[in-house]
C-alpha cells in the first residue's frame, strides 16, 4: 500500500482530541467586527468541534491522526 500524505492545510486547521473528535476554530471573527456584539465575539473565541457530517472528510485528510 502506498504512503498516505497528510493534507497540510487541514493539519493546520484541525487537531484531534483524546476522545477522537476534531477541534477547529470558529469562523466570522476576522473582519466587520464593529456590528457584532461583544457577547457574540467572545463566544466565537471558543474552540468548536467538527460537525458529525464532516468528520469523515477531515479523517480522510488527516490519515495519521
Amino acid at each position: 500500500m502506498p504512503k498516505l500524505k497528510t493534507n497540510r492545510g487541514a493539519a493546520k486547521r484541525f487537531s484531534k482530541t483524546s476522545s477522537g473528535r476534531f477541534k477547529c476554530k470558529r469562523s466570522h471573527l476576522r473582519h466587520i467586527l464593529t456590528k457584532k456584539s461583544t457577547k457574540r465575539k467572545r463566544g466565537l473565541r471558543d474552540t468548536d468541534y467538527v460537525d458529525a457530517a464532516d468528520v469523515a472528510m477531515v479523517r480522510r485528510m488527516l490519515p495519521f491522526s
